[in-house]
């Protein structure tokens, strides 16, 4: 029997886990990666690259570059969501009945087909990976999905060529991923904190059941806001320095986005960084260079706010649960941003106790998507 392929189709990466042998395996995809950044696009000689090739060409090709998708999937129209996104997004968002459609290069794509594209680059990279065919899969979503945009996930899937057999939640599946499922009487609080959004959930774990007793979150908070803020604090340090204005220069933008992610990941580990981007442009006098150092205390000067904001929704989340911080048995972190050692100690000095962070941040929902096909399988022990 094939085996079920886990899948947490996120903002802005995706990853994917199967279980082998009773153990759970994250695959990497073509590219050698073990997460695929969630973007399509359609480039100037009509090519559509997905996941790493759509990124390199976001900032010079922004019209036909779609990313954030999972923010308009099963939504309609007047969501105050899409509104918002109407006003962000570089590409166009046009209404199509009750729903919406996006634009790529003229033609109109509903958020269904482009999430396909990202799950069908993963069908293919899996099989390629296993050397096996792939139709079961079990995809993940956010606890406050409502049907419909659960409804629209599971279609994506099924335009990607794979047979559906659960959609779950994120926070459960971070649950299942670290075998709480075997304690009993456990109430974890899940911290999401992605590249798009921010996420918290409170779970109940009884004999038998994962229940989410409650969620919060923001669904505009995550590592691009992170990134935003290193970008605007190089170009204004460049300024100052050179007295160049590069904040219209498409070129230099992904370039210096693309430093300002790596900066961030760097000074997850290091005290210090540099960033150094030769030849960003030229002036009167010849190439200009940009070139400088950041420090971890500067990041999280810059950031603390941010991660400041990720409070408030652990308190609502907490307060509509009926709970206290000191109900809570495990607090587990979940997305890339959670590396970051302020993150980590926000969370622990607001909780009064470690997170738990055994689990890679980046692949702990698709891990726990792969256990539950494993489960629906009868391959691994029932939840």
């Amino acid at each position: 029997m094939s085996k079920v392929l886990g899948i947490d189709l996120g903002t802005t990466f995706s990853c994917m886990a199967v279980v082998e042998g009773g153990q759970p395996k994250v695959l990497e995809n073509k590219e050698g990666a073990r997460t695929t950044p969630s973007i399509v696009a359609v480039s100037k000689n009509g090519e559509r690259p997905v996941g790493l090739l759509a990124k390199r060409q976001a900032v010079t090709n922004p019209e036909n570059t779609l990313y954030s998708i999972k923010r308009l999937i099963g939504r309609h129209w007047d969501d105050a969501e899409v509104q918002r996104d109407l006003k962000t997004m570089p590409y166009k968002i046009i209404k199509s009945g009750e729903g919406v459609k996006v634009l790529m290069q003229g033609k109109e794509y509903s958020p269904q087909e482009i999430s396909a594209m990202i799950l069908g680059k993963m069908k293919v990279d899996a099989e390629e990976k296993l050397g096996e065919k792939i139709t079961d899969a079990v995809i993940t979503v956010p606890a406050y999905f409502d049907d419909s945009q659960r409804q629209a996930t599971k279609d994506a899937g099924q335009i990607a060529g794979l047979n559906v057999l659960r959609i779950i939640n994120e926070p459960t599946a971070a649950a299942l991923a670290y075998g709480f499922d075997k304690k009993v009487n456990q109430k974890i609080a899940v911290y999401d904190l992605g590249g798009g959004t921010f996420d918290i959930s409170i779970l109940d774990i009884a004999a038998d059941t994962v229940q989410v007793l409650s969620t919060n979150g923001d669904t505009h908070l995550g590592g691009d806001d992170f990134d935003q803020v290193i970008m605007q604090w190089i170009l204004s340090e460049f300024k100052k320095d050179q007295g160049i204005d590069l904040s219209k220069d498409n070129l230099a933008l992904q370039r210096i986005k693309e430093a300002a992610e790596k900066a961030k990941i760097e000074l997850s580990t290091a005290q210090e960084t540099e960033i150094n981007q030769p030849f960003i442009t030229s002036g009167s006098d010849g190439p200009k260079h940009l070139v400088m150092k950041m420090t971890r205390a500067k990041l999280e000067q810059l950031v603390g706010e941010l991660v400041e904001k990720t409070i408030a929704p652990v308190k609502n989340a907490l307060k509509d649960a009926k709970m206290s911080t000191s109900d809570i048995n495990e607090v587990v972190m979940v997305g890339g941003m959670t590396r970051m050692p302020l993150v980590y100690q926000t969370v622990e000095k607001f909780f009064g106790k470690k997170p738990n962070i055994t689990v890679n941040p980046d692949e702990v929902v698709a891990v726990g998507a792969a256990v539950q096909g494993a489960i629906l399988r009868g391959e691994v022990k029932d939840v």
